[in-house]
Formats: structure tokens, C-alpha cells, sequence
């Protein structure tokens, strides 16, 4: 039972990273058909982006009212009658309409799923889970492309992740006595009260937490949005060239994630997130300096792979640093903190770029990288005394 049930995380992990990257793969074919500027996207990404951030602060009551399966399942569910409504809509408004339980249902299977794991699992499985969110976001742009290959289809492209979306929904939902027993083995039917939000930001090392969470999808998601730009702009790389290492960014942080499981149980969450900003340090130091152009472009491979330890060891450390009891709303917390660095620090950039340029790229990075190093060490400071 508890070996099935870990599959069946595995497979939602998978389900949460497919919708990720639909939308940028889309989006040239779907732009001129409907008639709309090309920054439109822009908007879609933040009502997505918003919803994720109120099912996240929902999260705890959600998961304290109905249990993790069940909320997983209806999440899950929610984002299936999303895409297969991106997949019907032939007008912008009805993808904005269907943009707002595209939100709702991936930040509440985000932050249900990140605890879960991070109560009942090894360390090293929420590397390998997030490692498997990695291939959901690598799997769904090729699936998309089969589709615009044949008939510039978008929707059909929608229609088949929903698809897949829902033949994992009726999984879920079969597999909700699994999620029943695995709580009842762990924690004995225990009820835990929910803290007021204002108490809970009171805790020693909780301001930290969430600004280091803002601080690192700031990081990542900036670094995914522009590196390609950065390195055709300011480095003289060739489009092609530029936009084929800028993916291997995110490659990196696959394979980081997944080779990471192999040591995390071994060197603990804190030593793992130091050893990942080592590694982002690297990468920053080599798209900052004049080097060849084949050690600029590793450079982004470095990023990716220091990026990689850092995001799901800071989730699993958390019900160690401030508690089991306190963790499912400071989970919730940090993913709503998270999803407005990823929705609000891009757009910033790109505003500081058409002013100073694209060179201030790893100056941008690297002030975030700083501030991680400072909160991560002042948080867990804050937890010995």
C-alpha cells in the first residue's frame, strides 16, 4: 500500500508539471488566431499565477477540512475541465474565464502534495518528485508540437493533457483508502488547530522562510524567462545556439533533481540548499565575466543544477524548522510567496532591461542569490536560538 501510494505521488507530480509549460508552447500559434497582441499572454499567466496564490493560502484549511487525497483528486480535476476548456475556446475571453480553475487547482495540488511528502517521505524522494515535475513540464511542449505539426491543432494539443489529466483524476480518486491509511499509520487520527496566520508569521525564522522561497522562484523563474535574450543581446550567441542551451537550464535542474536524491538523506536539507547556492554562485560568476562563449553557456547549465537541490529541500525542511503542526500552513504560505516572486520579479526585469539593458541579467541574479544565502542562514540562526 504505501509503496502504491508513493507511485501514485510520483504520477501527480508528473500531472503538476504539465500544465506549466503548455502555455508558452502554445502560445505564437494560438496568438494569431485569436486576434490579440502578443504580451496577452502576459495577462493569462497572471490570473493563472493569482489563482495559484489563493489556493495555496487555502490550502490549509482545504487539507484540514477534507484530507490530502481528496483535495489532490478535486485539484487535479479542476485543471482536466481547465485545459479541456482552453481546448473548446475559440475567444480570449473564455481562455482568461478558464485561466481562473486552471490557478485554483494547480496551487492547491502544489502545496497539498509538498507537505504530504515532506511529513511521510526520505528527503531524497522530494527531490526525485520534484525531478519528476521537471519531466511533466519537458513532456507537455513535445505533445503540443505533435499537434501544431499536423494542423497548427492548439487545442487539440489542450484536449490530449486533459485527457491525461482526467485518466489520472479517476486514479486519484480510486486510490483515496490509500491516502486514508497512510494517515492513520503516521498519525493515529491526531487533529492539529490551525494557527492564525499572524501568529504563525511571529515564529522565529518564518519571515526568512518565505522570502527565501520569493527570493529563489524570483531567481528561476527570471533566469528561464531571459537567459536566452541575455546571451543573444549581450553575449553575441546565435538565436538557435542561445535557445537550446536556455533549456538545457532546465535540464539541469532536472538531472540535478534527480541525481540530488541519491546523496539528500545523507547531507540533510541545509547542507543541500548551501551546496545548491554554491553551485548557482558558479553559474552566476560565469555569464558575469568575459569568458568564452562555451563558458557563459555552461554557465547556465550550472545555474540549472544549483537551482536544483535548493527548492525541495527548503519544502522538506520545513516541518523540522518550525514544527508538524505549523507545517501545513507554512507550506501553504511559502508556495503563495513562491508563485508571486515567479508572477512579479520577470516582468521586473524585463522593465529594468529596456532601461539598462540585458547585461544587468546576472547582476539580478546575483542579488537574489545573496539574499537567499542571508535569510537561509538567519533562518536557521533564528531555530538554534
Amino acid at each position: 500500500m504505501f509503496s502504491l501510494l508513493l507511485i501514485v505521488i510520483y504520477l501527480s507530480f508528473i500531472s503538476l508539471g504539465l500544465p506549466d509549460s503548455l502555455l508558452g508552447a502554445a502560445w505564437p500559434s494560438m496568438q494569431p488566431l485569436l486576434g490579440v497582441p502578443v504580451s496577452y499572454a502576459g495577462w493569462l499567466s497572471m490570473i493563472i499565477s493569482c489563482g495559484t496564490v489563493i489556493s495555496s493560502l487555502l490550502s490549509d484549511k482545504l487539507l484540514r477540512r477534507f484530507g490530502t487525497g481528496l483535495v489532490v483528486s478535486c485539484s487535479v480535476l479542476l485543471t482536466a475541465i481547465a485545459l479541456f476548456g482552453y481546448s473548446i475556446s475559440s475567444h480570449y475571453g473564455m481562455l482568461c474565464l478558464f485561466a481562473i480553475p486552471y490557478g485554483l487547482g494547480a496551487g492547491a495540488v502544489d502545496a497539498a502534495l509538498n507537505h504530504y511528502v515532506a511529513l511521510h517521505y526520505a528527503s531524497r524522494h522530494m527531490s526525485w518528485l520534484h525531478c519528476f515535475w521537471g519531466v511533466g513540464c519537458a513532456l507537455s511542449p513535445y505533445i503540443m508540437s505533435f499537434y501544431l505539426h499536423r494542423n497548427t491543432d492548439w487545442q487539440g494539443g489542450y484536449r490530449a493533457i486533459s485527457v491525461l489529466q482526467l485518466g489520472l483524476t479517476v486514479m486519484l480518486f480510486l486510490s483515496l483508502p490509500l491516502w486514508k491509511k497512510q494517515i492513520a499509520e503516521t498519525e493515529s487520527g491526531e487533529k492539529r488547530s490551525a494557527k492564525p496566520i499572524r501568529k504563525l508569521l511571529r515564529q522565529h525564522g518564518a519571515v526568512q522562510a518565505l522570502l527565501t522561497f520569493f527570493s529563489y522562484c524570483a531567481l528561476e523563474s527570471t533566469a528561464g524567462l531571459w537567459a536566452s535574450s541575455f546571451l543573444v543581446q549581450s553575449r553575441g550567441i546565435t538565436a538557435e545556439t542561445a535557445a537550446r542551451f536556455a533549456s538545457l537550464f532546465y535540464i539541469g535542474i532536472t538531472a540535478g533533481r534527480f541525481l540530488s536524491g541519491f546523496i539528500a538523506d545523507r547531507f540533510g536539507d541545509r547542507r543541500m540548499i548551501r551546496f545548491g547556492l554554491c553551485g548557482i554562485t558558479s553559474g552566476v560568476f560565469l555569464i558575469l565575466l568575459p569568458l568564452p562563449q562555451i563558458l557563459t553557456l555552461t554557465g547556465l547549465i550550472v545555474i540549472g543544477f544549483g537551482c536544483a537541490p535548493v527548492y525541495p529541500c527548503m519544502i522538506h525542511a520545513t516541518p523540522a524548522v518550525f514544527g508538524r503542526e505549523a507545517s501545513q500552513q507554512m507550506i501553504g504560505l511559502q508556495m503563495a510567496f513562491a508563485y508571486i516572486g515567479t508572477t512579479l520579479m520577470p516582468p521586473l526585469f524585463g522593465f529594468i532591461a529596456d532601461r539598462a539593458g540585458l547585461g544587468m541579467l546576472p547582476l539580478f541574479l546575483a542579488f537574489f542569490l545573496v539574499l537567499m544565502a542571508l535569510l537561509t542562514e538567519q533562518m536557521y540562526q533564528t531555530k538554534r536560538n
